[in-house]
């Protein structure tokens, strides 16, 4: 049984986690860090911060918080040598170099998506700008609900890294266009974001040659998929040495 503590357990993809483990024989949430911590009931302690946690000794840390609570959680694995999975998103520079100086002395794992579907994505994107090459004009269109906060999402990074993969010559990222007055430059990448409603997530690569168009979609219907995810990429992490990992060095020992 993998014992897995759980930052950010009010969260909606981490309410999405604690049902999937309750359909599961193989992990179980021990503990939850969350400043709401008593918002609403759940069949395990939770505690307003991680420099609180006590009393548990979890195999695993899985966050799905805020960047703001990196601090704390690494502070906590670190002290107690705990392997960590981060589905957290909007980091910046700081931050990920925060997480690779971790990584030098426990195990952590971090993806902007913990689905399947978007991995092979990402494969398709990278092989169909190796076979579309210069000749296409390439734009990443995601959505997301309305109470996301980061933008663009972290998976439509991924995305556009895996398609600079695939190019001879990398191009830079665009947001967004308004306010400019001139044709389109074929050295880009175009990256869009739309929000509202209760979309869990749809990831679009858009491939515009001349007279045609390639388009490589990936729409998740719930968050159960990045909790199945999640839960992979937990039990697989918590035997691993120190080091920094992704989806794709668990899917390629799989």
């Amino acid at each position: 049984m993998l014992n897995i503590l759980l930052s950010g357990c009010n969260g909606k993809l981490s309410r999405a986690v604690i049902e999937y483990c309750e359909t599961r024989r193989d992990a179980r949430i021990v503990a939850g860090i969350d400043p709401a911590q008593g918002r609403t009931p759940l069949p395990f302690p939770v505690f307003k911060s991680a420099a609180e946690v006590q009393g548990v000794r979890p195999d695993v840390v899985l966050d799905a918080s805020l960047p703001k609570v990196l601090p704390a959680l690494l502070e906590l694995t670190l002290r107690e040598k705990l392997p960590l999975v981060i589905a957290t998103t909007g980091y910046g520079e700081g931050e990920y170099a925060m997480i690779d100086e971790a990584a030098k002395r426990i195990p952590v794992f971090q993806s902007g998506n913990m689905s399947l579907g978007i991995l092979l994505l990402k494969q398709l994107a990278k092989q169909a700008a190796q076979v579309l090459g210069e000749g296409f004009d390439i734009e990443i269109i995601e959505a997301h609900h309305n109470q996301k906060v980061d933008a663009p999402s972290g998976t439509a990074y991924i995305l556009a890294e895996a398609v600079n993969e695939g190019l001879a010559a990398p191009r830079g990222y665009v947001y967004e266009r308004q306010g400019r007055r001139e044709a389109r430059p074929g050295n880009e990448i175009g990256i869009h974001s739309v929000r509202g409603g209760t979309v869990p997530g749809e990831h679009t690569v858009l491939f515009a040659g001349f007279d045609e168009v390639v388009e490589l979609t990936h729409r998740a219907y719930s968050k159960r998929i990045f909790a199945a995810g999640c839960l992979a990429a937990a039990r697989w992490i918590a035997d691993k040495p120190p080091g920094r990992y992704g989806m794709d060095d668990m899917f390629s020992q799989l």
